[in-house]
């Protein structure tokens, strides 16, 4: 049996993503983000939200650019400690260690040392409530070549990325293939087909 929830943001799972940014003075950021995700694939489009007193959020509006960066499990410390930390009171690169490339191709900075990483151009910002929604659209993606496939696709199981749950505060890694997508349910097209077959009337 089912029971109704107080109405709140406990949708599972959620991305981990360290998103970076410039200040006014040039100054690189990074911000750990779990409201976000695919929005568009025509133009390629990704989207965040943040709240307005975040420096990543003023940031945004002034460079019009930011960049999307995922983590490997292997950095949970450096991850974790960039959306606790704020910028406005510390170089979080220089605490976490992690390296800030200046983007050839949007005025952002993205994370040397995690393996996948998409160059953003602000597109729309939506403001939602305590949230404002940045729809991004994807310029390009740097990406180490461990974790490409033999047809330069990103591979999952090589980024090894984190996934977050609202409901218990907590980081996840990635389980087991359960099967290839847009296949699976081709076992219920065929068994469509065949119940329909079969209760056609005979010519």
């Amino acid at each position: 049996m089912k029971k109704s929830l107080v109405p709140r943001v406990v949708a599972m799972p959620s991305p981990v993503w360290v998103v970076g940014s410039y200040d006014a003075n040039d100054h690189p950021n990074i911000m750990t983000v779990a409201w976000g995700g695919i929005c568009c694939s025509a133009p390629p489009c990704l989207t965040i939200s943040l709240q307005k007193t975040r420096l990543t959020y003023t940031n945004i509006f002034q460079q019009k650019a930011f960049t999307v960066n995922i983590p490997s499990t292997n950095y949970i410390v450096e991850t974790d400690y960039a959306g606790i930390a704020s910028g406005k009171n510390d170089d979080k690169f220089t605490t976490t260690g992690l390296t800030p490339i200046r983007s050839d191709i949007v005025n952002a900075p993205y994370v040397k040392e995690f393996p996948l990483t998409f160059e953003c151009k602000l597109l729309h910002a939506v403001e939602i409530g305590l949230h404002t929604q940045f729809i991004g659209q994807i310029l390009g993606i740097k990406a180490d070549d461990e974790v490409l496939d033999q047809n330069g696709v990103p591979v999952v199981g090589m980024v090894k990325p984190m996934i977050s749950s609202a409901s218990d505060r907590a980081y996840y890694a990635f389980g087991e293939c359960l099967g290839q997508a847009y296949y699976q349910g081709l076992k219920l097209v065929d068994k469509n087909k065949n119940e329909t077959n079969s209760h056609s009337p005979s010519k």
